[in-house]
């Protein structure tokens, strides 16, 4: 019996996962797909809000700028990238200042530190030249920032292994029974009892939550579009670029992201669908043309993608957390939409708080609160990436052009912690993949070493796991060597 059952290995699931496993406990995450960060923690806007959106007194609002603040110390001891580039929201009409006032006084009332209003043109064009010639007035927060979700729920799920949390994935959790002594899970993989579960399960929290309370959760999908940009346009801005938030949230932004591409969106449509992270032509004409109202001249043609992902909202417009009032030891992490992510950490610690206390738990004399991230060759001066092909030539071996991912980085990611077991796994942990030509050149390369590290036949390698194969047939060739290059021959093409 497990002392406590995580269901759910998106960023909240795996901060509560990291935040318990600090604890005397015995700690399970039950994941239905194949691997972490595979619902609304992998698409979305990568953004760590400052906090002013939220509404004063809500959850929303006291843990988003709790989060933020704990944003920096997370990253440096679990190695992700963040950036504190600070966002802006834009006001293109003078008679709309009160609105960007009223955020301005909501995002003091939240304790968001140095939030300004600027009105200056001039100061303005210098932080931001391509911002909409319309622009009459910009709310200022210095400590909005942009992270890579992948990396970062996949570094919080690592480190949480590491202090030896069980994660078991294709678990979809089929039934729960309140019993005396805790709660027996059905899964697809078999029976599990624990003393209590913490629903962090997203899209389907409101189905978990409703097998055990008579308190019914209601959690409504909200699809949002996005358009990705080529790195040639990541420079366009600085900041993340808001336009006035609507009904439906924040607008359509404009960032850079921490890997140096341009992000637009998202859209805002409530979808009956918990599955529907289809794009439509509708949605994506909607991001071209309204992330063109805040900022100007954007490089539309480069974009290289588009993607769609969902909004667990619920119909409280508050995050849910805490106890379920008639299942004790049930314990909700409900309706986390944006700021969400921001939120994420300080999730994590307030839930595994309330948890341990409830099993009156002690902390571990040894937590080992730091965790390295897979290296990437390219980003390292000379002498240190020629030292690293000495001790290991895989890391010599570029796979993926677009992205300069080396053989060294896909095999250390599929032999790592819950490593990579799916062409998307390799492409969340490397970014192989995430280039111009969209793994146009790298994927056959990257499914023979998923094979040769699995120990499986490349008919049984998939781009997302479950049924999502990608070759049928054992006589297929799919070998291409002309795709690996040296790094001599990248320095020799210039």
């Amino acid at each position: 019996m497990f002392d406590t059952v995580i269901i759910g290995a998106g960023v909240t699931g795996a901060a509560v996962a990291r935040e318990l496993s600090r604890y005397q406990l015995k700690v399970c995450v039950l994941e239905r797909e194949e691997d972490v960060c595979c619902g609304t923690s992998k698409a979305n806007s990568a953004i760590i809000h400052a906090g002013f959106d939220a509404k004063p007194g809500t959850w929303k609002a006291k843990l988003n700028v709790a989060g933020n603040r704990l944003m920096d110390q997370w990253s440096r001891e679990l190695d992700f990238p963040f950036v504190r580039n600070g966002s802006m929201v834009v006001c293109t009409d003078a008679g709309k200042m009160e609105r960007l006032e009223a955020l301005y006084q909501q995002g003091l009332a939240n304790q968001v530190p140095g939030l300004e209003i600027i009105t200056d043109k001039k100061r303005l064009r210098e932080m931001e030249p391509n911002l909409s010639d319309q622009t009459a007035a910009v709310l200022w927060a210095p400590t909005g920032g942009i992270v890579c979700p992948f990396l970062y729920n996949i570094a919080a799920a690592e480190n949480a292994a590491k202090n030896g949390v069980e994660f078991r994935f294709r678990s979809e959790v089929t039934g729960i029974i309140k019993k005396e002594w805790g709660y027996e899970i059905a899964t697809k993989e078999g029976l599990i009892t624990t003393r209590t579960v913490v629903n962090a399960a997203g899209l389907y929290a409101d189905v978990l939550h409703n097998m055990v309370s008579e308190r019914k959760l209601q959690i409504t999908p909200r699809r949002g579009s996005y358009c990705l940009l080529d790195k040639t346009a990541g420079t366009h801005v600085n900041s993340t670029i808001f336009m006035l938030p609507g009904e439906y949230g924040k607008g359509v932004l404009v960032t850079p992201t921490v890997h140096g591409n341009l992000l637009m969106g998202p859209t805002a449509v409530d979808v009956k669908d918990k599955e529907a992270i289809n794009t439509t032509a509708e949605e994506l004409a909607e991001v071209l043309e309204k992330s063109s109202m805040a900022v100007k001249d954007i490089p539309k043609r480069q974009v290289i993608t588009s993607f769609a992902g969902l909004r667990a909202h619920e119909v409280g417009r508050d995050f849910v957390l805490g106890e379920a009032e008639d299942a004790k030891g049930f314990w909700d992490c409900a309706g986390i939409e944006s700021p969400g992510l921001s939120a994420s950490a300080a999730i994590g610690c307030l839930m595994a708080g309330w948890v341990a206390d409830s099993l009156h738990a002690k902390k571990k004399e040894h937590f080992h609160s730091k965790r390295r991230g897979i290296v990437h060759p390219f980003e390292l001066p000379e002498e240190q990436r020629q030292e690293l092909v000495s001790q290991n030539p895989a890391y010599g071996v570029i796979v993926c052009r677009c992205e300069m991912v080396t053989e060294g980085e896909i095999r250390e990611a599929i032999r790592r912690p819950l490593g990579a077991r799916s062409l998307d796994g390799i492409k969340r942990r490397t970014r192989a993949g995430m280039g111009r030509c969209q793994a146009g050149f790298c994927s056959p390369r990257v499914m023979e070493l998923l094979a040769e590290e699995l120990g499986i036949e490349l008919t049984q390698v998939t781009k997302s796991g479950g049924k999502s194969m990608l070759v049928y047939s054992d006589a297929a060739q799919v070998h291409l060597p002309e795709a690996n290059l040296k790094w001599a021959d990248v320095l020799n093409e210039g």
